[in-house]
């Protein structure tokens, strides 16, 4: 079996544009991945077609050699660019892997360990601006059988945070507690927004609302800086989305940095890097939640994740998301008392529907994270997809 094409689909979904990578061999099998970086979509699209170049003609069941090769060989190593086309290309291989021998690719890695896996949801608040409102947005999310729900309550803060911009996100937080009571694990989000100080009087703060964890609290560029809040914190911290390699995690194990670890698949190196992150995390005791925000290939490679690591924890995902996800994908996930079930079909689980996708074409998406507009994160039309 040999690689004969590469192509990539940029997909609009409002908040992002969804990038899929289908790799195609000369057996007719395919492969279907998901790169999706947000706001970076031209340059990850350049990386791809390098990528591809380097990759036709090869046996795409070679997967440890082609990943390796495609970091070796680009010389300039790392970065959220070049590791997302790795990643996504890394993930279309295994779903070819998967296909070619009629098993789910969690049977590559081990086999099952469990069959479902429990999920935190993320842009149930979309639309929201006050306390209150999230307190609402909470209750709704309940009802539908959320039991983990996660957010930022920050606004547009960077790096420091006024006394009434932190009480503002206080009041947000006990606002969500008193509609979904103790028995519902809340996460809060920082987007890698604050100084060590800030992160370490916002940790305190957060104790009395028991949260799963406090996620990033420090920006991404200095695990330094994370420790040192994680020192001082009386609530779990996680981190990891934007690290990318094994070697960046071996970093932040060793300063005894985090107490979750989130590493994305379609960044940090694909499913092989993961489930090496996960071991590694592993030997540390450390639990293992993937950030997963993203599209439904995203989701279906994470879910064969889930389904074969040790040390699993939760998993992220979106609460909804634009109409025509059905449309895009055949994904269909089967969901019950906060839980997802994994897949079993071969490969993945998850086709491309090539047609669908073009009629999404990219559109630009800015940053919202510090401009206020962080809850606009939904279409006003959503459905809801588990």
């Amino acid at each position: 079996m040999k690689i004969i094409d590469v192509k990539t689909f940029v997909v609009d979904c409002f908040r992002t544009n969804w990038v899929f990578v289908k790799v195609y061999t000369d057996e007719g099998i395919t492969g279907v991945g998901e790169a999706t970086l947000e706001y970076k979509e031209f340059a990850l699209e350049g990386a791809i077609q390098h990528a591809k170049e380097a990759i036709l003609g090869k046996d795409p069941m070679q997967i440890e050699l082609i990943a390796h090769d495609l970091y070796r060989d680009a010389y300039w190593r790392g970065g959220a660019v070049l590791m997302s086309a790795i990643s996504g290309i890394e993930m279309a291989l295994w779903d070819i892997k998967g296909k070619a021998l009629g098993v789910p690719v969690y049977q590559l890695l081990g086999g099952k360990m469990r069959d479902s896996v429990r999920i935190y949801v993320n842009g149930w608040f979309s639309g929201a601006k006050t306390p209150k409102e999230f307190g609402e947005k909470a209750k709704e999310a309940v009802k539908r059988g959320v039991t983990a729900m996660k957010w930022d309550p920050f606004g547009k803060n960077y790096l420091e945070i006024s006394n009434k911009d932190l009480t503002t996100a206080l009041e947000c937080i006990d606002e969500v507690r008193k509609a979904v009571g103790n028995e519902v694990e809340l996460l809060i989000e920082g987007h890698g927004r604050f100084d060590v100080q800030t992160g370490i009087k916002i940790a305190r703060e957060l104790e009395q609302f028991k949260p799963k964890f406090f996620e990033e609290p420090t920006p991404p560029d200095d695990i330094h800086a994370l420790k040192r809040v994680r020192d001082k914190s009386p609530v779990p911290i996680s981190a990891g989305e934007r690290l990318y390699g094994l070697r960046a995690f071996k970093d932040i194990f060793a300063l005894d940095a985090v107490d979750f670890i989130q590493p994305d698949v379609s960044h940090a190196g694909g499913i092989m890097e993961l489930k090496k992150i996960a071991s590694l995390a592993e030997a540390y005791y450390i639990p293992f939640a993937p950030h997963n925000p993203s599209g439904p290939i995203a989701n279906a490679a994470t879910l064969q994740l889930a389904a074969c690591t040790r040390n699993f924890s939760i998993l992220e995902i979106m609460y909804s998301d634009v109409v025509y996800r059905k449309d895009v994908t055949d994904e269909s996930l089967n969901y019950h008392d906060g839980y997802i079930d994994i897949p079993d079909k071969p490969g993945l689980g998850i086709e491309l529907n090539e047609e669908e996708c073009l009629k999404y074409p990219y559109q630009q998406h800015t940053l919202r994270h510090y401009t206020g507009a962080l809850t606009d994160i939904r279409p006003p039309e959503t459905a809801f997809y588990f």
